[in-house]
């Protein structure tokens, strides 16, 4: 019995911190992307507005991460949604532009993560919720 007790509060442990420390892999990742706005020639003040403006994702990801790091249902459907979004945006640009292949990569580098960190918000949600019945 304490074997299982001991197995189940690494599982917990581990179920609890891998969706929030992929999550800030995730968005330290995308956050590098934003850094492409020095390679323009822009004022100083038009550097930072684009910043910002690339930033904005970011700071949504961030505010959905705080509060999921309780709620954990909110960052299961609020990081699936952003990958859906992200698919819906590249679909569209695929059909206003001229397709592309390795647009189809953009689908696996960023809502691969998105949804693994959105279903392991729910897994974490799913095991809290049934300790929280047990008591």
């Amino acid at each position: 019995m304490q074997i299982y007790k001991k197995k189940s509060a690494e599982i917990n442990r581990f179920i609890f911190w891998t969706p929030r420390i992929l999550a800030i892999l995730f968005i330290l990742f995308l956050a590098i992307f934003s850094l492409d706005v020095f390679d323009m020639d822009l004022s100083f003040w038009e550097a930072i507005a684009g910043l910002f403006i690339h930033n904005i994702p970011i700071i949504i990801l961030l505010v959905i991460l705080t509060i999921s790091w309780k709620y954990e249902i909110v960052g299961a459907i609020a990081f699936i949604l952003a990958g859906l979004l992200y698919i819906g945006i590249i679909i569209a640009n695929i059909f206003m532009n001229q397709f592309e292949w390795y647009m189809v990569s953009y689908f696996f580098i960023i809502t691969g993560p998105a949804f693994l960190v959105g279903i392991l918000f729910y897994l974490n949600w799913k095991v809290k919720k049934k300790i929280k019945s047990k008591h």
